[in-house]
């Protein structure tokens, strides 16, 4: 799959998923704007797509932030001239329920940013995806559909993004912009050890049929093919990834 002269933006792009699908675009000719809050990690990324030759916009910013965020979109087409192609991948959990007391303030953190963010950050980017008939990938999470007490918030972020992501592909399919959702089981990133939780990795494995987790590469291999033109024909869509969890 070649994505030559494709300019693709990945939020959450310092790290995890994120990391590993900007240096797979890379890897595959697109130009690469990648949004975080780390500088220090979003540089080692560009760096590693800059030495597979592509073009590389980091951008520092928190996407739950509306000033932040409204730079976004047109920071990327003032340095690459275009989009393509948008992967809203930034997200947060924590392990917050109904019992702790903190619900609420779980509730409006994670929302903004697993959810609220998103739309906002689509809306910016319509227009311009309209004009190259791109497409967006957003990612969701098995735990959109299992019940699961630990982390309501993220749950319910993730479900909400499901329904979104098939509204917005209908909306946008007479525009000729397709809207796909990937949503993994366990992959083996940074974002428990970010929200101060134990690793869990070697446990999440026996909770699958394959008994294993996935790499953050795997995920990203997907993201490559639904935002080719392999997949022209997909849209509102839901690809999980998650080793078998959901069969058990």
């Amino acid at each position: 799959m070649s994505f030559a002269d494709k300019v693709v933006l990945v939020t959450g792009g310092s790290s995890g998923i994120g990391a590993a699908a900007a240096v797979l675009f890379a890897k595959e000719g697109a130009a690469v704007a990648v949004v975080g809050r780390n500088r220090a990690k979003l540089d080692s990324v560009a760096q590693r797509c800059r030495e597979l030759g592509a073009r590389t916009l980091v951008i520092t910013a928190d996407i739950a932030n509306d000033q932040e965020a409204s730079t976004i979109v047109q920071k990327t087409i003032d340095e690459l001239g275009k989009l393509d192609v948008l992967i809203n991948n930034a997200g947060i959990v924590d392990g917050e329920g109904l019992l702790s007391g903190k619900i609420m303030e779980s509730y409006d953190k994670i929302m903004n940013t697993n959810l609220r963010a998103v739309v906002h950050l689509t809306s910016l980017a319509v227009p311009h995806l309209v004009k190259t008939k791109g497409n967006i990938i957003n990612i969701s999470s098995i735990l959109a559909k299992k019940v699961c007490t630990w982390t309501l918030s993220y749950c319910v972020s993730k479900a909400g993004l499901d329904h979104f992501s098939k509204i917005a592909a209908l909306e946008l399919a007479s525009s000729g912009v397709r809207v796909n959702a990937v949503s993994p089981g366990a992959v083996v990133t940074d974002i428990l050890d970010n929200a101060g939780l134990p690793d869990m990795w070697e446990d999440w494995k026996l909770e699958t049929a394959l008994k294993k987790v996935a790499a953050p590469e795997e995920i990203g291999e997907m993201l490559l093919f639904l935002a080719s033109d392999k997949a022209k024909s997909i849209t509102g869509a839901n690809f999980t990834i998650d080793n078998g969890e959901l069969l058990l």
